[in-house]
């Protein structure tokens, strides 16, 4: 099944709208929300100021790229968050987020 999302081609890369669900039993892509933000579940505490960096880790992974590539552009401190992908087409974010999710 295909699943729509609202990634956002930006003048380097793209972007990607997602919801945060911290202290999961491992790190996974959860699926798609009606807007289109992609549901991130990740195991570590937001409390202990890891979430961000793991966050970043966990998608520079899944898409491919060096940790460098990915950016927190807004939400540093919430569950939403907006990150940037450089140098990545909307098209392979999608491609390889939907290779992801369980």
């Amino acid at each position: 099944m295909t699943r729509n999302y609202v990634l956002h081609d930006g003048k380097r890369g793209s972007a990607l709208a997602l919801r945060i669900t911290p202290r999961s039993s491992r790190n996974q892509i959860a699926g798609v929300l009606n807007d289109g933000t992609v549901k991130v579940h990740l195991s570590a505490d937001p409390a202990d100021d890891k979430l961000n960096t793991e966050l970043v880790a966990f998608l520079a992974e899944v898409l491919g790229v060096p940790k460098s590539r990915v950016e927190i552009v807004a939400g540093e401190s919430g569950r939403d968050k907006l990150v940037s992908i450089l140098d990545m087409d909307t098209e392979t974010a999608h491609q390889r987020i939907v290779a992801h999710m369980d």
